[in-house]
């Protein structure tokens, strides 16, 4: 049998996943005790299953990261033939690497640790490099919200004019290529430039013309707001339509959303990986159809 566990910070993610794949969902018991430290309990007996553990790790952070520990440690402890760790935002995921001499690379040691507790699988949704998986090893999977946002967009907007999606840099033009696959649009990358007369910072699509089209920017995190902000107060200077946001993991920091706002963002659209106002997408499906092939 299979067992979905929903941990403290699964955000509804646990109960959809359970209804779409008919295995039983298991909400853990959880509570803090009055010096903040975290206890975690499985209501029922789970020796000889395997057990999906579902945990998100929006803030805080490491608080949520302990208590998927601990959920781990305790199903295998009890007997789990197999825990998969289901974790829909990773946390620490944007330092994949050594930027300045002497830092620690933390995906690197979140993955270790989840590999050399035990934990037989591992599933995230849209992490920030996916070549940081290889961390944990054979088992790893990630997944992408991509295409059920643009699912959301379509069925949002009917009316698009000629959409363009763009993503905020190279680096990230896959999102843009599997949100234009569904919504059967063009895509391109934003590329920043300096003006040399006012040093005024802009960007514009690389090759494409935003021009009097709708613009759909996706990215996978939104965190201050900036990045995106920059590139839609760019692009409606330069002609667009109007501006239709997208992202999976919303952190939206401090004054994001007022970033946002002033820079003429017209709709953001989020998913549940991270619960915020935005989030009217859920990564379930995505996960669902993983996890049956892994199971």
């Amino acid at each position: 049998m299979v067992l979905i566990v929903g941990g403290p910070a699964a955000n509804g993610v646990d109960e959809k996943l359970a209804e779409i794949t008919r295995y039983r969902l298991v909400k853990i018991v959880h509570k803090v005790f009055p010096d903040g430290e975290s206890y975690v309990r499985y209501p029922v007996p789970v020796e000889g299953e395997d057990v999906v553990i579902v945990q998100s790790l929006y803030a805080p952070q490491d608080k949520h990261f302990l208590e998927l520990l601990l959920m781990i440690d305790a199903a295998l402890d009890l007997g789990a033939e197999r825990v998969i760790a289901v974790v829909p935002y990773l946390a620490y995921s944007r330092q994949d690497r050594m930027f300045l001499e002497g830092e620690a690379v933390s995906v690197r040691t979140i993955l270790k640790t989840l590999r050399n507790l035990g934990t037989y699988a591992f599933i995230t949704v849209d992490i920030h490099k996916e070549y940081s998986l290889k961390h944990f090893g054979e088992r790893a999977y990630n997944v992408t919200a991509m295409e059920e946002i643009a699912k959301h967009i379509k069925k949002q907007f009917p009316d698009l004019e000629n959409p363009l999606v763009l993503s905020p840099d190279k680096g990230a033009i896959i999102h843009a290529s599997r949100a234009a696959k569904v919504l059967n649009s063009e895509y391109d990358y934003l590329e920043k430039e300096r003006d040399r007369v006012t040093g005024e910072i802009r960007v514009k699509p690389k090759e494409l013309s935003v021009n009097g089209r709708d613009a759909i920017i996706v990215d996978d995190i939104i965190s201050t707001g900036g990045t995106i902000a920059l590139a839609a107060t760019s692009v409606l200077k330069q002609g667009a339509r109007r501006v239709i946001v997208g992202c999976t993991h919303p952190l939206l920091i401090g004054d994001a959303r007022e970033k946002l706002r002033k820079a003429g963002v017209n709709y953001l659209v989020a998913t549940d990986t991270i619960p915020s106002e935005y989030s009217k997408v859920t990564v379930a499906p995505v996960i669902a159809k993983l996890l049956k092939k892994i199971l």
